[in-house]
């Protein structure tokens, strides 16, 4: 009754079967390792101190930004040059811009600093001119597709749509950081800015997404064992009836 086991079509969805249960239990492994993985790096993150609580550092010794240096307070010497507006940015419920300056250090490179926030249509005030010393939450480059990045369209000649070195280097002259920071004191008119939480230490959406691949990946292992036992048993069948003649004659 199981002879049609030993046909091409069965051979083949025989290997695909058990290539195919491996692959899935792998994959949702690997999902859950991920997971895992933010849960332990959420945990290591709590224990931390807040970045904002610690004293500021000059920005040299915390670069590059990472999960330990992301929050932290970085001072930083030089005097104010270009300055932007970086649309579309929502802060308490409402829209307006980050105002957005760069701050030639004495090591002659621009770090993008973020002054404030001002509502839609309001002037964003001048910087202050001279040598000045800022001291502002670090924060790591902007990427696209990043909550409030401004993906698509070309925005007027003084905005940006995205806060990272790479566009910068193609709008102004010279180096510039991999990196910027918010100021944790806004001039008046302007709202000071909070700083994000570091990529990868938060169990947000993209954490629980993993867990959700998992379940899927399982599911489909047990899916293809499912559809493997239901097919076994359908040619059983029609082997057996086939063996008592009880299938019509063609």
């Amino acid at each position: 009754m199981y002879g049609f086991l030993r046909t091409p079509r069965w051979w083949g969805i025989n290997i695909f079967v058990l290539l195919a249960i491996p692959v899935c239990v792998f994959m949702g492994t690997w999902q859950l390792g991920k997971f895992e993985d933010r849960v332990d790096t959420h945990r290591e993150a709590e224990r931390r101190p807040e970045p904002g609580t610690l004293s500021a550092r000059p920005l040299a010794e915390l670069l590059p930004v990472d999960k330990e240096t992301s929050g932290r307070h970085a001072s930083a010497s030089g005097r104010y040059g270009a300055q932007f507006l970086v649309p579309d940015r929502e802060l308490d419920g409402r829209r307006g811009a980050y105002v957005l300056t760069l701050l030639t250090t004495d090591e002659g490179k621009s770090l993008p600093v973020v002054r404030g926030w001002l509502p839609a249509g309001a002037k964003a005030p001048a910087p202050p001119a001279g040598e000045v010393t800022v001291v502002g939450a670090l924060q790591a480059s902007e990427s696209a597709g990043a909550a409030g990045v401004h993906g698509g369209g070309a925005l007027p000649e003084g905005q940006l749509g995205i806060i990272s070195a790479a566009s910068l280097v193609n709008v102004v002259p010279g180096e510039v950081y991999d990196a910027w920071v918010t100021l944790t004191d806004s001039p008046k008119g302007m709202t000071p800015v909070p700083a994000k939480v570091a990529a990868g230490t938060g169990l947000d959406i993209k954490a629980f997404q993993n867990l959700g691949y998992t379940a899927e990946w399982f599911v489909f292992a047990g899916f293809v064992l499912f559809m493997w036992f239901r097919l076994l048993r359908r040619e059983a069948e029609a082997a057996r009836d086939e063996a008592l003649g009880l299938t019509d004659a063609a």
